[in-house]
């Protein structure tokens, strides 16, 4: 149990990754780091989980230190906002200033807008994102599903007794509290550890999952993740997602430890527990991307990991090529 509780709060909240550790709930998007190869365990456990909860302690006081009066009020306008479709909707929000300052940066490689339609994603949605790490679809999500809709994150039991669990109910408390009002309409779906659940069941419209399939892989969570998916979402609901690509002959044991995954056999995989694949696209398409790095995907922008020497040229080819793949679930 001990090594499952760390895993809660390494894995579900964080970017980084052990990739020793596997545990049913779902880890964060790897957006902002690299997986942790040497991350503590067992006995050295405790001391990893404390400073992770204390950084984000600082985290959050930092973030709060912008959200001054006038950007709550701008927060309060986006949230209240009747929006009569999504692409108002997302064109306003994605040129607020209650954005994470840098994070616009990434409209061009990331194409937010042309995604969520492309998914299908209206305002009066009911959403679950999977892992919203540092949160850059989390504050596009939430003002845009706030009058009609509700996006929905996983949350975990501040009552219980292991200390765990209870450092990943405060991680989860911090991050929606270090953007002041701005997640005041985010509803938690509290995980029934060991389990994974993602709403009550057919209860969602949309499950969005963003550059997380390979932790799905590496972790062994399959069959706990889909079956989450498909019992959550309603009959003809939407599961979203974007992917590093690998080349289509990879192996998924081989690239996803690098942050890829072979987009033929991620379809194969994922239509087998209840899906179909409805619609893909190359909006998140990257054809400078080469694959074959060191460090894998995380030499690329935004963590560019590489060496020195090479990160010019990292940010020249820029972010990862990506799959955006709509499925939706079939059957009850």
């Amino acid at each position: 149990m001990r090594r499952f509780a760390l895993a809660i709060s390494v894995l579900a909240l964080s970017p980084g990754c052990d990739k020793s550790t596997t545990t049913t709930t779902p880890p964060a998007s790897d957006a902002a780091t690299a997986p942790a190869a040497d991350a503590p365990k067992d006995e050295a456990a405790a001391p990893a989980v404390d400073e992770r909860l204390a950084a984000a302690e600082a985290e959050a006081a930092e973030k709060l230190k912008r959200w001054t009066p006038e950007l709550q009020a701008t927060a309060q306008t986006l949230r209240e906002s009747d929006w009569k479709s999504t692409g108002q909707g997302l064109d306003a929000i994605l040129a607020s200033a209650h954005r994470t300052p840098g994070n616009a940066e990434r409209d061009p490689a990331r194409h937010p807008k042309k995604t969520l339609e492309f998914f299908g994603l209206t305002p009066a949605m009911h959403v679950y994102e999977v892992g919203q790490g540092a949160g850059w679809y989390t504050e596009i999500l939430a003002p845009l599903l706030a009058k009609k809709g509700k996006l929905y994150l996983a949350g975990y039991d501040s009552n219980s007794e292991d200390p765990k669990i209870q450092s990943a109910a405060k991680q989860t408390e911090l991050f929606l509290s270090g953007s002041a009002n701005l997640y005041d309409d985010v509803e938690l779906v509290v995980q029934p550890v060991p389990e994974t659940k993602m709403g009550e069941p057919g209860s969602m419209d949309m499950v969005l999952v963003f550059r997380m399939m390979h932790n799905v892989h590496r972790f062994k969570l399959w069959d706990a993740w889909m079956k989450a998916a498909h019992t959550a979402l309603k009959p003809g609901g939407v599961l979203a997602v974007v992917q590093h690509r690998a080349a289509d002959d990879a192996n998924p044991d081989d690239s996803s430890p690098k942050g890829y995954m072979p987009e033929p056999w991620l379809i194969e995989k994922i239509e087998g527990y209840g899906f179909k694949l409805e619609a893909k696209s190359d909006i998140n398409a990257n054809p400078k991307d080469t694959k074959d790095y060191k460090e894998g995907v995380w030499e690329l922008p935004p963590v560019l990991r590489a060496e020195d020497a090479n990160k010019d040229k990292m940010r020249a080819i820029g972010e990862s090529d990506r799959s955006t793949l709509k499925f939706v679930k079939v059957g009850g």
